[in-house]
């Protein structure tokens, strides 16, 4: 598909070329294939439409071919909107097309942005060299902007796709995520740069391109390099760590029938005979049950005597998910989703409230300001955030807590290490997505949490995937998705910070900076 046009390559052309590269992208990410290696090369023809295309046709390329790759990794909304959601065929479809539209926009504006910027639809002998660096700046600004507009939902960034390779990642502690991205755009455009500078009329006496291009060589050397001698040594590092016995109940609880009346004893119990089955040998110090795995208030239901005597009889701490209230005023309640730390005096030792909630799934923005959104509050819930990101403490472990999909925004995890957190705990209950790719999905990021603060993290799921992380993002132990497991594991508990725990943190915003400068700076040459 890649050739060298005498003229402006077509629309028709362009769309064609678009499409494949993020057909090749969906092949390439976590879920239904998982075709890692794409990765390094499945931007090639995208990227070959922004350097022969007009702006403009090279943003109609960019949002089609985005839509399609969105409308593919994300099609489990349909099951989340229709089956859980209760919503019909004819609502939940558009919705997730709407959803793909807005998420297809963020590659149209990418290639806009780079077509404009570096494209040779105005000159044949345009240096590739700018391109191959402007890419990955435009790619993760644009990323970044994604993960904090309207609440942010970065789901599935193009990094996240190596998270079963952790000897390629360790630089996300450097970088966050965000570098991992940055390294296979910039991989991609040096490929299609090798390419393009086998053309006869190419002079390789340009000494600035040269010097740009060997730049990039030296940086994917040095990204991928340092990723495998990091692994190596903190994997040593961690094995001689203080260990924790940690186990994980993953309840399998039906998500139509968990909030029942009748239901909610034999939930209960489902997770204590599953627990016990882990504390025969009296060496687990924790129990982690997933997000909502207790389906009632904790504070005033008398079911909560049988989570009180369960801690009590076995001598053990209990982390689980549940609902919880405040009191604020006559008739006047907030709501929380969150996390209770009980100590095996049957105590409440510490809560997390969750701090980012769903839109449209824990809360409706803006009901006060638009009232005809109100009667939306009635199924998508009306939880109030929580304002802390203090870890909870039981002795020398501190768990800093990640619900449900807390577990996508690094900072959340990195604000949680902050404030003193040495493992990380994410609950969350996956059965909303049903049997698709997004419990899948989930994980890959929950690894990149652990690898970029080096932390181990313990991922406890009603319906999978489950399982132990080790800070260096090794996955130990994961559970199959719908199906009952109660698993243990010695994890280790990390103190030292890393550089995305000081500073790295800000390279997804340096690089939005970066895109914002560069633009400033074109128009004004204009």
């Amino acid at each position: 598909m890649l050739f060298y046009p005498s003229a402006e390559l077509s629309l028709s052309r362009g769309i064609g070329c678009s499409v494949f590269s993020f057909i090749l992208l969906f092949v390439a990410m976590p879920g239904l294939v998982g075709g890692w290696p794409l990765l390094f090369i499945a931007l090639i023809p995208v990227l070959y439409v922004c350097l022969y295309s007009a702006p403009r046709n090279s943003f109609l390329a960019g949002m089609i071919g985005g839509f399609v790759y969105h409308l593919a990794t994300m099609y489990w909304i349909v099951i989340v909107l229709g089956q859980y959601g209760g919503l019909p065929v004819w609502i939940s479809v558009p919705a997730l097309m709407l959803l793909a539209l807005y998420m297809g926009l963020y590659p149209a504006l990418f290639c806009l942005l780079l077509s404009r910027l570096t494209g040779r639809f105005w000159h044949r002998e345009r240096s590739i060299a700018p391109l191959v660096w402007a890419a990955p700046v435009l790619w993760v600004g644009l990323d970044y902007l994604r993960s904090v507009l309207f609440s942010g939902f970065p789901w599935l960034d193009i990094g996240y796709g190596l998270y079963l390779h952790p000897q390629l990642i360790q630089a996300a502690d450097l970088g966050g995520h965000h570098l991992i991205t940055f390294s296979l755009v910039l991989a991609n455009g040096f490929i299609l740069a090798i390419i393009d500078r086998q053309r006869k009329a190419v002079r390789w006496n340009v000494s600035m391109e040269r010097r740009l291009l060997l730049y990039a060589c030296a940086f994917l050397v040095f990204v991928f390099g340092y990723s495998y001698l990091r692994y190596e040594v903190v994997g040593a590092q961690a094995t001689r760590a203080l260990q924790a016995k940690i186990g994980l109940v993953q309840g399998n609880i039906d998500q139509s029938l968990k909030w029942s009346a009748e239901a909610k004893k034999r939930t209960v119990e489902k997770y204590i005979s599953l627990s016990e089955e882990l504390l025969k040998n009296k060496d687990t110090e924790l129990i982690v049950w997933p997000e909502t795995a207790v389906p009632f208030y904790l504070q005033n239901d008398p079911l909560a005597d049988h989570v009180g005597n369960f801690v009590q009889r076995n001598n053990v701490w209990l982390l689980t998910g549940t609902p919880m209230y405040n009191i604020t005023g006559p008739r006047q309640a907030q709501y929380f989703n969150a996390a209770v730390l009980i100590n095996p005096s049957a105590h409440v030792a510490g809560t997390y409230s969750k701090r980012h909630l769903v839109p449209f799934g824990e809360y409706v923005p803006l009901k006060q300001v638009l009232p005809f959104l109100q009667p939306l509050v009635v199924n998508a819930g009306d939880f109030t955030a929580g304002d802390s990101a203090a870890p909870l403490s039981m002795g020398s472990v501190k768990p800093g807590v990640l619900i449900c999909y807390e577990s996508i925004f690094p900072d959340i995890a990195r604000q949680s290490v902050a404030e003193g957190a040495n493992i990380l705990v994410n609950i969350t209950n996956d059965a909303w997505y049903g049997r698709s790719s997004a419990p899948y999905q989930s994980l890959a990021m929950s690894v990149f949490r652990s690898v970029e603060t080096k932390r181990s993290l313990v991922r406890a799921a009603n319906t999978g995937v489950s399982g132990f992380i080790d800070p260096v993002g090794n996955v130990w132990e994961e559970t199959a998705i719908f199906t009952d497991s109660a698993i243990s594991m010695y994890v280790p508990v990390w103190e030292k910070k890393t550089v995305f725990n000081r500073s790295g943190w800000a390279f997804g915003l340096a690089c939005f900076c970066g895109m914002v400068s560069v633009l400033i700076f074109y128009r004004n040459r204009e």
